[in-house]
């Protein structure tokens, strides 16, 4: 979800009111997700690149994710949506950290949507995590180094009880993952669309379904 700062920068108003306005566009994006009848939505809403940014906006960045997680929360619950949180959420802090746990808990049952929230989220880290606890099953003699697969792996990031991406669109223009999903989105379908995310609506995921319909997917097998 990329151009909350440059839609500010445009308009002359503070960039805060730019995250505002992508709260916004979070919400018609999860709309529209159900309404195409998505069953996973990652949502990239903080790297862990992101803790270069200045202290203020990191404090606006993390004022307004409590603000939406508390006023919005109960919509998404009834209308079915499971939350989850991939990443490092404990660098937000004790308080917050424990509010988004509590939401996950909450709406563990639900079924609609699987919507994940990637917060203080870095691919590369998420590899590495998982690296690490395979290597440690291998020193406790729970696992042969040998025995270790792709499958295994998958297993062992945070995403391990959910199916890879089908497809990862990002907006802004901008065309790159930018250390988003890096092992999960190995045959995903990329879609990048020009459109800065506070604008980014209804039409816009449409549009990004209809291309994805139009491409073969092949895994590396000749087409049909």
């Amino acid at each position: 979800m990329d151009g909350n700062g440059r839609w500010a920068r445009s308009r002359g108003v503070p960039v805060v009111q730019g995250h505002r306005e992508g709260g916004e566009a979070v919400q018609r994006c999860v709309r529209a997700a159900m309404e195409h009848g998505v069953d996973y939505l990652t949502l990239y809403a903080f790297s862990s690149e992101n803790w270069r940014r200045s202290g203020e906006e990191i404090s606006d960045l993390t004022g307004l994710m409590q603000f939406y997680l508390r006023h919005r929360f109960r919509e998404l619950d009834s209308q079915g949506v499971r939350l989850r949180i991939i990443g490092e959420p404990e660098r937000f802090g004790e308080s917050f950290c424990r509010e988004l746990h509590r939401a996950e808990e909450q709406t563990r049952s639900n079924t609609r949507l699987t919507l994940s929230l990637a917060l203080s989220y870095g691919s590369r880290a998420e590899i590495a995590g998982g690296v690490r606890h395979l290597a440690e099953r291998v020193r406790a003699g729970t696992l042969n180094p040998q025995d270790i697969d792709e499958d295994m792996l998958s297993a062992a990031l945070q995403t391990g009880d959910m199916p890879d991406p089908d497809l990862v669109v990002r907006t802004s223009g901008e065309s790159r993952l930018s250390n988003f999903l890096l092992w999960q989105s190995a045959y995903a379908e990329l879609v990048f669309l020009d459109v800065l995310w506070p604008d980014f609506g209804e039409k816009d995921f449409a549009e990004a379904m209809r291309r994805y319909m139009r491409r073969q997917r092949r895994f590396g097998g000749r087409p049909e």
